[in-house]
Formats: C-alpha cells, sequence, structure tokens
C-alpha cells in the first residue's frame, strides 16, 4: 500500500486547491499526476506479483491503450471532415483534421525510427515522442477537469448573471450557439431567484464590422422575446474578446455593487478557459456552460486547449526544452554505442 502514497498524497493536495479556488489549471495537472502515480503504482504491484494474470493485464493495457489511440485518431480524422462540410475551411475549423494527422505522424516517425535505428532519428524520435506524451498527458489532464468543474455547483448567491457574446449570425440574428448560453442563463437566473432577490443579467457584447447592432442588444431582445423582464437586463456593448466581456462586464458590477458574486455563463467547452481568465482578473464568481452541437465540441476542445497551452508558454517552453534535451541525450547515446 506505500506505492500508493504518493497518489494519495497527490489527490489530497488537489482536493483542497479545490475546496480553496477551483478555477486553476494546476488543479488539472494534480488530478492528472494522481491518477499517474495511482496506475504506476498498480502497475509495479502487477510486476512484483509474479503471476501470469499480472502479465495478462498488462499486457491487455498496453492493447486497450493502443486501440484507444486508433480509436481517437479516426473519431478526430471524421470529426475534421464533418467540421469541414457544416462550418467552411476556416483555419480553427481544422483543428480536429490536423490533430488527427498529427497524431499519425507521429506514430510513424516512432515505427520508423525503431526499424531504421540510426542515432539521428532516435534522438528525433525520442524528443518528437516525449512531447507528444507531455501534449497528450496536458490535454487529458484539462478535458478530465474541465468535465469536473462543469459540473461543480454554483451554491452561493449571486448579484449578477452575466452572459458572454459569440457572435451573430447576419449581422442580426442570435445563432444557436449564443441561444445555447441565453437559456441557460434564464435557468440560472430563475434558480438564484428563488433563493432570494433577482440578480441584474448583463448581456456582454460588443459590434462586430460585420454586424448591424451589438451583440449585447440583439442576446437582450432575444431574452425580452422570450418574456425575460427588460429591467433585469443590462447591456455591456464595448468589448470584442472574451477578455474584454469579463473586464467592461466586472467594470459594470464593481460600480454598481462592489462586493458583488456573479455567475458567468458560456458554452461548455468554453467554461474552464473562461474560469481561468476570470481568475486571473480577480471576478469574483464561478463559470458555467451551456451545452454544444456534438460535432462542435471536438474542435472547439481543442482550440480552447491550444488558447490555455499559450498562456502558459513560458512554463510550457521549458518543458519542452527539457525534452529536446532528452532527444540529444537519446542521440547521443546512439551515437556512441554504435561508434
Amino acid at each position: 500500500m506505500l506505492a500508493y502514497a504518493p497518489a494519495a498524497l497527490l489527490f489530497g493536495v488537489f482536493c483542497v486547491r479545490v475546496l480553496r479556488e477551483r478555477r486553476r489549471f494546476g488543479n488539472a495537472v494534480l488530478l492528472g499526476l494522481a491518477v499517474l502515480c495511482a496506475l504506476a503504482a498498480w502497475t509495479l504491484q502487477l510486476a512484483r506479483s509474479d503471476s501470469t494474470s499480472g502479465l495478462v493485464v498488462a499486457w491487455s493495457l498496453v492493447g486497450l491503450g493502443s486501440l484507444a489511440v486508433l480509436v481517437l485518431t479516426c473519431f478526430l480524422f471524421l470529426n475534421g471532415l464533418q467540421m469541414v462540410r457544416k462550418e467552411g475551411r476556416s483555419p480553427s475549423n481544422l483543428l480536429s483534421l490536423l490533430a488527427a494527422l498529427a497524431i499519425l505522424a507521429v506514430i510513424a516517425l516512432l515505427i520508423t525510427a525503431f526499424v531504421v535505428r540510426t542515432p539521428v532519428l532516435t534522438g528525433v524520435a525520442a524528443t518528437v515522442g516525449g512531447i507528444a506524451l507531455y501534449v497528450s498527458f496536458l490535454f487529458l489532464c484539462f478535458v478530465c477537469y474541465a468535465f469536473l468543474y462543469g459540473r461543480l455547483r454554483v451554491r452561493r448567491r449571486a448579484d449578477y448573471v452575466v452572459v458572454l457574446g459569440s457572435g451573430l449570425v447576419g449581422g442580426s440574428t442570435v445563432p444557436p450557439l449564443l441561444a445555447s448560453r441565453l437559456k441557460r442563463a434564464q435557468a440560472v437566473h430563475a434558480r438564484l431567484a428563488r433563493r432570494g432577490s433577482a440578480p441584474v443579467l448583463i448581456t456582454s457584447g460588443g459590434q462586430g464590422p460585420d454586424e448591424d447592432l451589438p451583440e449585447s442588444h440583439a442576446m437582450a431582445d432575444y431574452l425580452t422575446a422570450q418574456g425575460f423582464p427588460a429591467d433585469l437586463i443590462e447591456r455591456e456593448d464595448r468589448s470584442t474578446t472574451t477578455e474584454e466581456n469579463l473586464r467592461y462586464s466586472r467594470a459594470i458590477m464593481e460600480k454598481a455593487k462592489p462586493d458583488y458574486r456573479c455567475v458567468i455563463v458560456t458554452n461548455n467547452y468554453h467554461a474552464f478557459r473562461a474560469a481561468l481568465t476570470a481568475r486571473q482578473m480577480r471576478i469574483r464568481g464561478q463559470v458555467v456552460g451551456s451545452p454544444t452541437a456534438a460535432y462542435f465540441w471536438p474542435n472547439a476542445t481543442i482550440r480552447e486547449f491550444a488558447a490555455i497551452l499559450v498562456s502558459y508558454r513560458w512554463i510550457n517552453a521549458a518543458m519542452c526544452s527539457l525534452l529536446v534535451l532528452g532527444g540529444v541525450l537519446a542521440w547521443w547515446t546512439r551515437s556512441n554505442g554504435s561508434g
């Protein structure tokens, strides 16, 4: 049981950090490390058992892992084609397809390096493989914790419900993606109103170059058409990005009630990154997500993960540098061994 102590310790730290502040990417990494340590301890226990069943389980895990990679690659490839067909060929819509091609490229490189076994190819394969494992680990941490974050209830009362804009169709029409946010905001508002006084709902979004009116105005019109009280809506109509949505909405809330509490509403794939941004801006509130079309979710999730990698670019650059050094060491060791 001592082998499971690191996993238990990491999980304990994770729980404490979530209770103190759930809007941290470090929470996701801690959860991933706890699971990884638990799996390593279990594998070590199987290896020490010297039983046939342990060997069977170990090889079964390898087989299941290989099958999972194959299924994931096929899924991403098909999803990428579906995204292109339904949403067009913009760079942001090609992420699923590019991810599938990247997985195939890494697998091909590793197989080639294993067969050819030249020092240079060994070093390159070690570097690329290490970076691929690192990014895959972070992605799994992100997906799992984002799923968990989206299911943590917001139990406190709130003075405001903030709905983040996402663009209009035809310059003036609320698209299904934004409509789902507004419907979720109505449900959150109704639940909070049952606990006490009804919070103010802030629609947040400025006017883009191809839009006939600010997003916040179209969002407010959509809500009033659904029967939502117009006197409980405040419009933030200057923002053009998520960061500006939050910054300008915070200014409205702080001006009216300095000790405000809020709930921020966006789509489920965007909720965790919006929560990280809200924490960086010291906004007092959690983020909840609304449903997203199934075909749209994988590509959008990859985009959100890429944005988080960029926001933590210095840490990731340092880790990748260490992995590159590991690849150089593998090349040097292979060169000396073959010489």
